[in-house]
């Protein structure tokens, strides 16, 4: 019995809602204005859309170059620069590269060093770390 008082209490009240929401958008509509004789006179004037020329465009115009380009010389001596560099960062990186048994043996160690080093087994870490 409650679920039949309640259908028609929530019913008529969504009816209500909705009917005062359309009153609402009719009443807002009628307080707009519009000025038809300069809104049917804008519209060709404007010229917005494609417009037919006639003719068809020529896409074999070469675009324009954002900056000028190198020469032989800038292109040169950046290349030198760049392999400059590219020597300074190789000298320094060659700590590691040729020995990759200590490496290797580094890898096995770390993990079981940095856990005694964790639990308070060992001051620092470190390889001498027994």
């Amino acid at each position: 019995m409650t679920y039949s008082v309640g259908r028609n209490v929530f019913f008529c009240a969504r009816v209500m809602l909705s009917a005062g929401a359309l009153a609402l958008a009719v009443a807002a509509s009628g307080c707009t204005s519009t000025n038809t004789t300069t809104a049917s006179s804008a519209a060709p004037a404007t010229g917005r859309g494609a417009q037919d020329t006639g003719t068809y465009p020529n896409l074999n115009i070469p675009p324009k170059v954002a900056a000028a380009q190198f020469t032989e010389d800038q292109k040169a001596a950046k290349l030198a620069q760049l392999q400059a560099a590219q020597q300074r960062q190789g000298a320094k990186a060659g700590a590691g590269g040729g020995n990759s048994a200590a490496m290797t043996t580094l890898a096995r160690k770390h993990g079981d060093d940095t856990l005694k080093a964790i639990e308070g087994k060992c001051e620092t870490i470190d390889p001498a770390c027994n």
